[in-house]
């Protein structure tokens, strides 16, 4: 199926957007993997992300959105590892949208995923293999900065936020 949106359109009203998200990784190097959510109606894989609430932290929003769309309760929140902007037209809604998507490392070793309705399957992958998947270039520069963080940090060290996800 198509995206749910199209290219930006010059004369149509400009909105923006905050989202917020994570690579959740399951497992120490090098045999780590990351998870990937299918969004059954754009036939892409993606990571689990959304829109940061009114008042909201960065960090709260990635722990909410995670919980939302994974069903993951556990998961430690590591340094934000990237931020992209991208733009599109959502013709349902008559404008374009200029999006910023914030994304964390996060560790969990829970691998029971419950994930929305949107998503038709999720898959934990090595992080070449998620490169390849993703759609967007945007994406594919996350999985890589996701590597670099990976490598300096193994362990995730400093953590953000080390709870349940989205409580509190």
């Amino acid at each position: 199926m198509p995206p749910a949106h199209g290219a930006y359109r010059p004369d149509a009203p400009t909105v923006s957007e905050l989202a917020a998200g994570a690579v959740i990784v399951s497992g120490g190097e090098p045999g780590a993997r990351v998870l990937l959510l299918h969004v059954a109606d754009e036939d892409r894989w993606c990571f689990p992300k959304g829109h940061v609430d009114p008042g909201e932290s960065l960090a709260g929003a990635a722990l909410r959105e995670v919980r939302e769309e994974t069903g993951l309760e556990h998961v430690e929140l590591g340094p934000e590892i990237g931020e992209v902007a991208y733009r599109f037209f959502a013709p349902q809604r008559g404008l374009n949208v200029h999006k910023t998507s914030v994304y964390f490392l996060g560790r969990t070793a829970e691998s029971t995923v419950r994930s929305e309705a949107i998503f038709d399957r999720h898959a934990w992958v090595p992080l070449a293999r998620a490169r390849r998947l993703v759609a967007y270039e945007t994406d594919r520069s996350i999985v890589d900065r996701a590597a670099r963080a990976l490598e300096e940090a193994p362990d995730s060290a400093r953590p953000v936020r080390k709870k349940q996800a989205g409580r509190g």
